[in-house]
C-alpha cells in the first residue's frame, strides 16, 4: 500500500542547448520544482550580483543570504517564495514588470500580505484598477507623500494638526538635524525628541546659573586678549628676573640689535613674525612693565585694548600680581562658559527656549512616534511588493542564464545572455561576444584555456567618469591587423558609444581558413624580417667603412712642396706602382660563378624534367599534396582547437561557478561575429596606379618563368656538355 501511495520524482523534460543535453525549464510547474532537480545537472552553481545584464536590485532581491553571489540554493528559495504567492506561476515566463493584484495567492499568508501591500499602494497613489508596476514600487517617497504615518518611526510637520506640537518637531529638527522620513520629507525620531529636550532643560539650567561678566558686555573681548597676551606677558617677568639675578645677562635679554640691523633693510610690516618673537617691552631688570613706556609693535594693538578695560587709569606700572588678578577676575565666568550645556539648542534663543519648556510637547511628540512605528510592518511589506515585482520581471531570464545558458545559444541575434555587454566594432568585424572583465590580471591568466582568439580593451566615454574594461570573442575572419593599441568603439547595450584601445591579444585560431595561411604568413614574416636583419647588417657594415675612411684621411690637403736652397722645387716622392692585372684570379672567379649558375641550372632542369614527366592529374595532386605538407598540421591542429573552444574559463575569471561546459563550435562561433559583405561591383579606381594592366604583368611573370623553365629543359636533355662536371 505504501507503494501505491509513494510519490514519484518530478518529470523533467531536455533539450540540445549547445550540442549538449541539458533540462528544459518551460513552465511554472518547473520553477516550482527546482529543489528537485539534481544540482549535477545545473549549468551554474553561483553567479556575482554585480556586472551583469539584469537589474542589479532585482539581483540583490535574489541574493537570499546577501553575500554577493547567487547561488542554487538562493535560486531554489526564491522559486518556491515566488510561485507560492502566484495563483498561476506560468506568469513567470513573460518576464512583465506588472501584473493584477488579483493573481496573488490569497490563500497563504504570505500572499494575503502581499496583496493588502499592494492594493494599500495602489491606493496611496490614487490608482485606479487593480493592475501594480514596478513604476509603482520605484517611488517610495510618492507612496508615502500624503500619509500622516509610514512605519518608519520618524515623525515630520506632517503628522500632527496640533500648531505647538508642529513648532516643536520644527524646533527639533533645526537643533538635531533630524532624520529623513519615508515621504522624503525631514522629521525627528524618538531618540532626537529625548535629546532635544534633554538639551532644553540644560540650557536653562546654565543659563539660570549665570555669573555676572566682570566687564559687562566687554568681557569676552578682554578674555581673548588676556589669553593671547598671557605667554607674552609671563615670558617678559621671567626675562625680567634673570636680568635682575644676572645684570651682566641684560643687554641679552632684550632685543637684540643684530636682529633688527638683519631686517632693517626689507619692508618691516611683512616682519610681523619676527618682530612678535621680540620682548613686549624693553628688559631693564625690574620686573613690571611701565604702562607709559611703549610696548613691542607687534603687541601693541593688544595690550593697549586690554589695559584700557582691565586696567586702572591711574596705574602707571604692571606686576605679575596685578596680571594673575586681572585673570582671576575672569575665572568664575570662564568656568561657567566652558561648563555650557544644550548648545545645540542655543541658536534658539532663550526666550524660545523657554517656552518650548512650558508648553512641554515632549510626551505627545513620542506618542507620536509610536503610533508611526506601530506601521513598521505595513510599511515594510511595501518592500516586499518591490521585491515581488523584481522577480516577477527577471527571474525566469536567471534560470535561462542560470540552470541553462539558452539566451546564449539562442538562434536570435536579438537575445543576449546576461554576461553578454555590448558589440565590439574592429577590423571591419562586429563581435558580439564581450564580457565586461572585473579583474584583468585573473581573467588574462586563464583566458588561453578558452581556446579562443580574444582581445582585451580600455573603454571611456564623455559620458561616464568610470573607465570599462571588456574582452571581446574574434570568432570570424583573420587576424589582420589586431594588434595592441588598435582603437575601436564599443557599444553596450544601452546603447552607449565607448571609445575602445586594445590592451592585450590572445592568440587562437580563428578559423580554418585563418590556420591554412598562417604557415605562409610566418614564412612570410619571417623572410621580411631576415631581409630587414640583412639590409641592416649591410647599412651598418657600409656606414662603418665609411666612418673609417674618413676617419682615416690626412687633416689636410698636402703643401706644395717648398724649393730647395738652390731655388728647385724638391721633386715629390714617386706614387706607389699600381698591382699588374691577375689574370688567374679573375678566371677563377669567373669559374666559380659559371659553377653556380650550373649548379643552378641542373636543379632547375632536374625539377623541370620532373615537373614535365608527370601527368596533368598528378602535377594537381602533387601540388595539393605540397599544400596539405605545408598547411596540414596548422589546419588540424586549429580544427581540434576550434572544437574545443569554451567560454567557461572567462565566466569563471569573472567570479562565475561553472558547473558545464560551454562549448562554441564552429558554426555557432560563426554567428558570434559579423564581418562586412560588400556587393560585387565593376568599378574603375580613379586613383589606381597608371600603367600596365595587372592581368599583363602576370602573363608576363608566366612566359618569363616558362622560358627559364624551358631554357633550363633544353641544356639538360639537349646540350648536356653546357653543364659543368657532366
Amino acid at each position: 500500500m505504501d507503494l501505491i501511495k509513494k510519490n514519484k520524482k518530478y518529470k523533467w523534460e531536455f533539450e540540445n542547448i549547445g550540442g549538449t543535453s541539458r533540462v528544459r525549464i518551460f513552465k511554472g510547474d518547473d520553477i516550482a520544482h527546482l529543489d528537485e532537480l539534481d544540482t549535477k545537472m545545473w549549468t551554474v552553481l553561483s553567479c556575482p550580483v554585480k556586472g551583469l545584464e539584469i537589474d542589479e536590485k532585482s539581483l540583490a532581491y535574489m541574493d537570499h543570504d546577501s553575500d554577493g553571489k547567487i547561488r542554487v540554493n538562493d535560486v531554489i528559495s526564491i522559486s518556491k517564495w515566488i510561485t507560492s504567492v502566484l495563483k498561476n506561476s506560468n506568469i513567470l515566463l513573460k518576464g512583465q514588470d506588472s501584473i493584477d493584484i488579483e493573481q496573488i495567492n490569497t490563500d497563504i499568508p504570505e500572499g494575503v500580505k502581499l496583496y493588502n501591500s499592494a492594493k494599500q499602494i495602489l491606493e496611496n497613489l490614487n490608482k485606479e484598477g487593480s493592475v501594480i508596476s514596478l513604476a509603482d514600487t520605484a517611488d517610495i517617497a510618492a507612496i508615502f507623500a500624503k500619509t500622516r504615518f509610514n512605519g518608519d518611526g520618524i515623525i515630520t510637520e506632517a503628522s500632527t494638526d496640533d500648531e505647538q506640537e508642529k513648532a516643536a518637531i520644527t524646533a527639533a529638527i533645526a537643533s538635531t538635524g533630524g532624520s529623513v522620513d519615508r515621504s522624503g520629507a525631514q522629521g525627528v525620531s524618538a531618540e532626537q525628541i529625548e535629546a532635544f529636550y534633554a538639551d532644553l532643560a540644560a540650557y536653562e539650567a546654565w543659563n539660570n546659573a549665570a555669573v555676572t561678566p566682570p566687564f559687562a558686555d566687554k568681557t569676552d573681548a578682554a578674555i581673548e586678549m588676556y589669553n593671547a597676551l598671557d605667554a607674552k606677558i609671563r615670558d617678559f617677568f621671567m626675562r625680567s628676573k634673570l636680568a635682575s639675578f644676572s645684570p651682566d645677562s641684560t643687554a641679552a635679554l632684550d632685543v637684540q640689535t643684530a636682529r633688527i640691523e638683519a631686517i632693517s633693510a626689507e619692508n618691516l610690516q611683512c616682519k610681523q613674525e619676527e618682530i612678535a618673537q621680540y620682548p613686549i617691552a624693553r628688559i631693564t631688570g625690574k620686573a613690571e612693565i611701565d604702562l607709559s613706556a611703549p610696548i613691542n609693535p607687534a603687541w601693541a594693538d593688544k595690550f593697549n585694548s586690554l589695559k584700557a578695560i582691565a586696567i586702572a587709569p591711574d596705574k602707571t606700572s604692571l606686576t605679575e600680581a596685578d596680571w594673575d588678578e586681572i585673570g582671576a577676575q575672569f575665572a568664575a565666568y570662564t568656568a561657567w562658559k566652558n561648563d555650557k550645556a544644550g548648545a545645540s539648542v542655543e541658536a534658539l534663543g532663550l526666550d524660545a527656549v523657554k517656552e518650548l519648556l512650558d508648553q512641554n510637547k515632549k510626551d505627545a511628540l513620542l506618542a507620536l512616534v509610536e503610533q508611526d512605528a506601530a506601521l513598521k510592518e505595513d510599511a515594510e511589506n511595501i518592500e516586499v511588493v518591490d521585491k515581488f515585482l523584481h522577480i516577477l520581471k527577471d527571474f525566469y531570464r536567471l534560470l535561462k542564464n542560470f540552470i541553462t545558458f539558452h539566451d546564449f545559444y539562442d538562434k536570435s541575434k536579438k537575445v543576449k545572455a546576461i554576461f553578454q555587454s555590448g558589440t565590439l566594432i574592429i577590423d571591419q568585424r562586429a563581435c558580439h561576444f564581450c564580457m565586461k572583465v572585473t579583474d584583468m590580471a585573473k581573467h588574462s591568466a586563464s583566458a588561453a584555456t578558452s581556446g579562443l582568439y580574444l582581445v582585451y580593451c580600455d573603454c571611456t566615454t564623455k559620458t561616464r567618469a568610470e573607465k570599462l574594461q571588456i574582452v571581446a570573442a574574434i570568432t570570424v575572419g583573420d587576424v589582420g591587423y589586431l594588434t595592441v593599441g588598435k582603437n575601436a568603439i564599443y557599444y553596450d547595450n544601452e546603447g552607449v558609444e565607448w571609445d575602445a584601445v586594445i590592451t592585450k591579444v590572445v592568440d587562437n585560431p580563428i578559423s580554418i581558413s585563418q590556420a591554412f595561411w598562417s604557415p605562409y604568413r610566418r614564412m612570410a614574416t619571417a623572410i621580411e624580417n631576415l631581409i630587414n636583419k640583412s639590409a641592416a647588417e649591410k647599412d651598418a657594415k657600409i656606414m662603418s667603412q665609411a666612418t673609417d675612411k674618413i676617419n682615416a684621411m690626412p687633416a689636410s690637403i698636402p703643401a706644395t712642396p717648398a724649393p730647395a736652397a738652390n731655388g728647385t722645387a724638391t721633386p715629390a716622392a714617386p706614387a706607389a706602382p699600381a698591382p699588374p692585372f691577375d689574370i688567374a684570379k679573375f678566371a677563377g672567379i669567373f669559374a666559380a660563378i659559371g659553377m653556380g649558375v650550373g649548379m643552378i641550372g641542373t636543379a632547375l632542369a632536374s625539377i623541370a624534367k620532373g615537373i614535365f614527366a608527370l601527368e596533368w592529374w598528378q602535377l594537381a595532386l602533387s601540388f595539393a599534396a605540397l599544400l596539405l605538407i605545408i598547411s596540414g598540421p596548422a589546419m588540424v591542429m586549429a580544427w581540434m582547437k576550434l572544437r574545443r573552444r569554451n567560454i567557461a574559463p572567462l565566466l569563471n575569471a569573472n567570479g562565475w561557478a561553472i558547473n558545464a561546459a560551454s562549448k562554441i563550435s564552429i558554426p555557432f562561433g560563426a554567428t558570434l561575429t559579423d564581418t562586412a559583405k560588400y556587393p560585387k561591383l565593376r568599378m574603375k579606381d580613379p586613383y589606381a596606379k597608371k600603367g600596365m594592366a595587372t592581368w599583363k604583368k602576370w602573363l608576363i611573370a608566366f612566359i618569363f618563368l616558362t622560358i627559364i623553365a624551358g631554357t633550363a629543359a633544353y641544356i639538360y636533355f639537349m646540350r648536356p656538355d653546357l653543364l659543368p662536371g657532366i
